[in-house]
């Protein structure tokens, strides 16, 4: 099988990185990926500076006093904004002219949210990525790469499958958002294929809740309008709680040469997850493709990594850009208004 591209080139040279919040994002996936990419944590700033200054000295770099210490650093460091959805605006104020910055996941909590800070970072100079990381995993940059070279042809379907028994108590703050599977969870997958297939023309949403949770919506069924060739749909329930054997977190991608199969492990016994598993049919036989790490941490690795090449001018473009997030956020705010319309009435009596 032809190797495919699994990694993100490291560039020659690098900028201190400057990071915003000390939540478990940080200490779990943001600090371990810039420790094994070779990038120097140049500070933490958080709010709670007791929480900043431990995280800060477990992992070998300073806590700073204040936003204003944060940003002292200018334009030659990249900042990492790894916080709730309402402190972007305030810290991207604060950004020095012309900055770079990776923006966490999501880019505001709806899409007026992200038409504001679209606007701060264009009247400020600012270019920014935000943290739609799945696209950087070694399965996804695998697969993007076999598609490239057209290996399964023309993409004309996609299918998303979840069935999971995901923890949400781990994070209590969710029990009190309108917004919860979608915005926070289904993103990445709405991201990755806008990625892959490009901006649907329109989407059919329902999101929904479920007896046993008290997570506002925690099941979602998906269907993206991609004109009358491709299909793409998305099955989401996190609520099925019945035992590994049936469960699954994968996707399936056909196109007219070839098929490609994704699982993504770290959704299965979450938070230990299952390794990340990556097949291939492109002349009549599955294959699977050995794969160089998974979704969490290495995509995270990829993420920075293709923002500080940008960074240091050795990539033109910057991936995942925030103008380009934008459309997810757009995709994510048509879902949920979708869902929220009336469903297309079913006739009740002949038309005799």
């Amino acid at each position: 099988m032809t190797e495919l591209a699994q990694t993100i080139a490291p560039p020659s040279r690098s900028l201190p990185i400057v990071i915003f919040g000390a939540g478990s994002i940080v200490s779990d996936a943001h600090l371990p990926a810039y420790a094994r990419a070779g990038f120097a944590v140049a500070g933490i700033y958080d709010p709670d500076q007791e929480k900043a200054a431990a995280l800060a000295a477990t992992h070998g770099t300073r806590a700073f006093a204040s936003l204003a210490e944060a940003v002292a650093g200018g334009t030659g460091v990249v900042y990492d904004l790894a916080v709730p959805p309402a402190a972007i605006p305030g810290i991207l104020r604060a950004l020095p002219e012309g900055a770079v910055a990776l923006i966490q996941k999501p880019m505001g909590s709806d899409l007026a949210a992200a038409d504001q800070i679209i606007g701060i970072l264009r009247a400020r100079g600012i270019r920014a990525a935000v943290n739609f990381q799945l696209r950087f995993a070694p399965m996804a940059l695998a697969l993007k790469d076999a598609v490239a070279q057209g290996m399964l042809g023309e993409v004309v379907d996609f299918d998303a499958w979840l069935a999971l028994d995901t923890p949400w108590h781990l994070w209590a703050f969710l029990a009190d958002l309108p917004r919860v599977e979608i915005l926070l969870h289904s993103i990445h997958y709405l991201d990755f294929v806008r990625d892959i297939l490009g901006n649907p023309q329109g989407v059919h949403a329902k999101t929904m809740g479920h007896p046993s949770s008290t997570v506002s919506n925690t099941r979602t069924a998906m269907i993206l309008d991609y004109g009358p060739r491709i299909r793409a749909s998305l099955s989401i329930n996190h609520n099925h709680a019945f035992g590994r054997k049936f469960q699954a977190c994968e996707f399936r991608i056909c196109g007219t040469k070839g098929a490609a199969y994704m699982k993504l492990g770290v959704n299965l016994d979450y938070p230990k997850g299952e390794p990340d598993e990556l097949w291939l049919n492109t002349g009549g036989d599955w294959r699977q493709v050995p794969l160089t790490g998974n979704w969490f941490i290495e995509a995270f690795v990829g993420r920075i990594t293709q923002v500080m090449r940008f960074a240091v001018g050795e990539d033109a473009e910057l991936q995942g850009s925030a103008e380009d997030a934008w459309h997810t956020m757009a995709l994510v705010e048509a879902a949920y208004e979708s869902s929220a319309a009336p469903a297309h009435p079913i006739r009740k009596t002949p038309d005799a």
